[in-house]
């Protein structure tokens, strides 16, 4: 069973992302405030459930959150501050969507940095450890993964749909193929040293 609350003050928002170690596609954050007494025995880390079950729990926790919100950052920005300052902006700008204000934020991870006066605590597998961060760690992968989705259409031949832009040999393949798209991030490895890409997109 996972923990309501992490500090004594109430509200208190978790958030976490997806998307971190991709190749294509947005880094997606989502931040939640839970009600108090909220209790859910499905509701874990995104990446220990199955997609079936992250989908069944989105609509569950956008009924039943106080508040929650998510933020897309594309590759542009990825590639302009790099993955870990756009992982935290994204998180950060979640936050400033929740109405309420949050007086606490617990963060999945062990970095995050103060864009407010709101005291915050980092949390190393805390999307496995707290009700609120696993909620955001669902509503993150679920909004990204229909972005995948949709991106799919306009590029196919990437197979999106089922990598979700992740480093696969499939992907890798691909790009090998066809080169790369607007939705893939430049500042990423995104072949093996031994070969070239042209990034004239």
């Amino acid at each position: 069973m996972l923990y309501q609350n992490f500090s004594s003050l109430y509200p208190e928002a978790g958030t976490d992302e997806a998307g971190r170690g991709c190749l294509a596609g947005p880094v997606t954050a989502a931040a939640v405030i839970l009600p108090s007494s909220f209790q859910l025995k499905l509701l874990n880390d995104s990446k220990k459930l199955s997609e079936k079950t992250r989908f069944n729990l989105k609509p569950i926790i956008e009924e039943v959150a106080i508040a929650f919100a998510v933020t897309h950052l594309e590759p542009e920005i990825i590639d302009e501050i790099n993955i870990l300052n756009a992982s935290i902006k994204a998180m950060q700008e979640s936050i400033k969507k929740l109405n309420p204000t949050p007086l606490y934020i617990i963060v999945d991870g062990n970095r995050f940095y103060p864009f407010n006066e709101t005291p915050f605590s980092c949390i190393v597998k805390g999307d496995s450890k707290y009700l609120s961060i696993a909620a955001a760690s669902v509503l993150a992968k679920t909004y990204r993964d229909e972005y995948m989705n949709t991106i799919h259409e306009e590029f196919p031949m990437y197979n999106w749909k089922k990598n979700k832009g992740y480093p696969t040999i499939e992907h890798r393949e691909a790009i090998q193929k066809y080169g790369i798209t607007k939705y893939h991030r430049k500042s990423f490895r995104l072949l093996p040293d031994q070969l070239k890409l042209d990034f004239d997109v």
